[in-house]
Order: structure tokens, then sequence, then C-alpha cells
């Protein structure tokens, strides 16, 4: 494998002028620059990329931590974050977690030792020590103890609206299922926005709503149906939760959305193309990927950058409600 004193020797000039053209500093004359590139190009030459940015103390990375790259919600972010640090020139490190604690602190520590730029982090694990603002990082939903940029959905806006749906379509009594983490999360507001709307509507609602995780959360579902057997319409605080529900409905016999209306959260597809799989407030996943990229590179940059970005949601119609009346 070629190296740059290779490329210096074909090129006859100096291995510090090979530098400058490889990083684009310094002052290289365009006939120097073009006798350089045109003997990288005769040998072959490869830039050792971690190399030049332990050098350059940036390597144009950006790791992208999420819980679990099973989840559709999980993925489609991650496909929308690596096509827009493609269009910054970036490259997109995806860091699986498992929710681990472990995994998560060594993704932090490669910032400290420069194998990357920063992180765009969707997170629950306990981190509050590790993540300060002095450190590249930029948040979906969680708030740490030190103030760091979050990028975020209008959740309490969501619950409102599945409120108002439910409400357009018919329904007489709500619910709403949720489970949520030991950590500070803007996925909170959901029940609360939930809350608010019932009650500026004067809707009767029960509420089931566990600390992560709950064991034996179908059971749990089903016992809150039996305790309310007359709610009529359900907000589930995730799409994956309601399909939940929509299996312990059908094991009680109960028909959706005939007898029982639900409505999910973030708007998860199968594929790209296709339908909502549960009728949902959908979050902008593309404009969340968007602004997450462009916050990470800001922060990276020592640019001035607003710490809190919401973001619209939106009503999006699947098989699990009635048409509209």
């Amino acid at each position: 494998m070629a190296t740059m004193k290779d490329v210096a020797a074909l090129a006859r000039v100096g291995v510090g002028t090979v530098s400058r053209v490889l990083n684009d500093s310094g002052a290289v004359k365009e006939s120097t620059r073009r006798k350089v590139e045109a003997a990288m190009k005769e040998l072959n030459y490869i830039p050792n990329a971690y190399a030049r940015g332990l050098k350059m103390n940036k390597t144009n990375t950006i790791a992208l931590i999420i819980p679990t790259i099973w989840h559709p919600f999980f993925s489609e972010f991650a496909y929308y974050v690596e096509r827009n640090l493609s269009e910054h020139k970036y490259k997109m490190l995806l860091c699986n977690s498992d929710v681990s604690n472990e995994k998560e602190l060594e993704y932090i520590q490669m910032v400290q030792e420069n194998k990357v730029d920063g992180i765009i982090g969707i997170t629950y694990s306990d981190l509050d020590n590790f993540v300060s603002s002095h450190l590249p990082f930029v948040t979906i939903d969680r708030h740490f103890k030190e103030e760091t940029v979050c990028v975020t959905s209008d959740n309490f806006l969501a619950g409102r609206l599945a409120v108002e749906q439910l409400i357009e379509k018919g329904c007489k009594k709500l619910g709403y299922i949720g489970t949520h983490s030991r950590f500070p999360s803007e996925t909170t507001k959901r029940r609360d926005g939930f809350e608010d709307q019932a009650g500026r509507m004067e809707i009767p609602y029960a509420i089931f709503d566990g600390e992560d995780p709950v064991v034996a959360f179908k059971q749990e579902i089903r016992a809150f149906f039996e305790a309310n057997p007359d709610v009529d319409g359900v907000f589930a605080h995730t799409d994956f939760i309601a399909l939940d529900i929509l299996e312990v409905l059908d094991e009680m016999k109960r028909k959706v959305p005939e007898e029982v209306q639900i409505i999910g959260c973030d708007g998860i597809k199968m594929e790209a193309g296709r339908r909502q799989i549960v009728s949902t407030i959908r979050q902008p996943v593309d404009l969340m990927a968007k602004e997450a990229v462009e916050k990470i590179i800001q922060v990276i940059d020592g640019e001035p950058v607003k710490t809190k970005i919401v973001l619209p949601v939106q009503y999006v119609e699947g098989p699990t409600t009635k048409n509209s009346f």
C-alpha cells in the first residue's frame, strides 16, 4: 500500500506539501497540487482518515446512538440522519446500544478519543454524569442535568390531537395506555396533552402509565380494559403499544375499530411507501434528523445553537379508527 512518502517522492515534493494538499490547509501552488493529485491517483494512494483525524482533531464522522436497529422508527431516523450527514460531507457511525449503559459510555468515550466529532443520541441510560454542555452531543427527546441541544416533536400537541380525533370519531370515554422512562423525557408530555385536552372537553378518561420496564405488559392492558369496559377510544403512547392493545383486544373478542378505536404515536411504517400500521400521531422523522444533523455540526464548529427545537406533528388515518363523521 502506497504511503504519503511514496506520493511525495513521485511528485517530487516534500511530505508536508502532500499533507497540505490532503488537508486543504496552507498555501499550495495549483501546479503543485495537480502533481500531488496525479501521484496519488497513479499510486492508488488512500489517505488514512483516522490518522488525519487525530492530527487535525476532526474526523468528519458523527456517531448515532439508537436503542435498537430493529425498531422501524429508529431505523427510519438513522436513514435520514445518514442522508443529511452525507450532504454535509460527514460520515455516520451507527451505534446499536441495546439500551446498555456500558455501550453508550463507550460511544461517548469515542468523542473524547477523537474517533468521532460528535454524537446524536437516542438514549435511555443513566448518562447524566458523562453528558455535559462541553460534549458535542445532540439528544432526541431526552433531558440531562446539564443543558444540551435537544431535538423533539410537539408531544403535548400529539396528546391533544389524539383526544380531538377520538371524540370527532364518536368516542364517549377515553383511555391512555403507555409507559415512561425514569429519566426525564419530552415524550411524557404525550400523556400531559391527552389529559389537558380531555379535561378541556370534559370527556371522562382512564389512565395506565407504567414505568419501564413493565412486567407482563399485555396482562396490564387486559386488566385496564376489564376495569374500564366502557372505554371506546384509546391513545397509545407509541405505535408498538397500540399493536399490543390490538392483540389483547383481539383475545378479548373486542372489535377494532367498531367497538374500540385506537390512535398510536410515532408514525412507524414497516417500509417506505406503505401506509401506517395503525392510526397515529406521526412525528416528522425526516425533519428531526435534519435538525439534529444541522445542530451537531453547529456545536462542533462552535456556533451558537438553540438548545431546544420542537417540531410539528400530524394525525394520520390508519385502520384502527373509524372514518370521521
